[in-house]
């Protein structure tokens, strides 16, 4: 299914992560890998959404 990874990244006053997770494309049945850098409260809703 999908994976996740999370770091967290820490810039003058923001606090971001970046959250990777493991995507199986419908098409040819291969995992791509999608990242995205955003705030630590919204990484639960990025894993759960396909």
């Amino acid at each position: 299914m999908a994976k996740k990874t999370v770091a967290t990244l820490q810039t003058s006053s923001k606090r971001l992560t970046k959250a990777i997770k493991m995507v199986k494309s419908p098409k040819t049945g291969a995992y791509t890998f999608v990242e995205q850098v955003m705030a630590p409260e919204l990484v639960d809703e990025f894993i759960k959404k396909k």
